[in-house]
């Protein structure tokens, strides 16, 4: 399910709030888009993808904790790529990399949290432990 609502009357601290609620109650994805409501007023669009399941309570915690008084919600269609993580040896330690693919498609993304404490251990930027986890991959 998609459900979404353009939202020009609140705070930044609540947008992030109401993300954070949205994730723990089960939400696949949250995002806010600039836009521009009437009178050329800037606004967000609130996106929520969620499965059917958790629709009622997502849009309890959107109507509850946003200053929107409504939402549009619509059937959607996902694909999804399989995941697997891997770990990777480098010379500052581990790091996990998740493979996501479909069919003869193949992509490969370090985890973040992993190679930002590997890069402040070792006293190197991080994108050289980046370049380092793909380099070591498949080794």
């Amino acid at each position: 399910m998609v459900v979404e609502s353009n939202i020009d009357d609140m705070s930044g601290e609540i947008a992030g709030y109401v993300m954070e609620k949205l994730f723990d109650a089960g939400a696949l994805d949250v995002f806010y888009t600039p836009i521009h409501m009437k009178k050329s007023r800037p606004a967000v669009k609130l996106t929520v993808i969620c499965s059917p399941d958790r629709l009622e309570i997502i849009q309890h915690i959107i109507l509850r904790e946003t200053t929107t008084i409504g939402i549009r919600r619509y059937k959607t269609q996902r694909v999804c790529m399989e995941r697997e993580i891997h770990t990777v040896k480098t010379p500052w330690g581990m790091a996990r990399v998740k493979v996501s693919s479909i069919d003869n498609v193949k992509k490969y993304a370090p985890e973040y949290e992993d190679c930002k404490k590997l890069a402040e251990g070792g006293n190197v930027p991080l994108k050289d432990v980046y370049d380092r986890v793909l380099e070591n991959l498949n080794k």
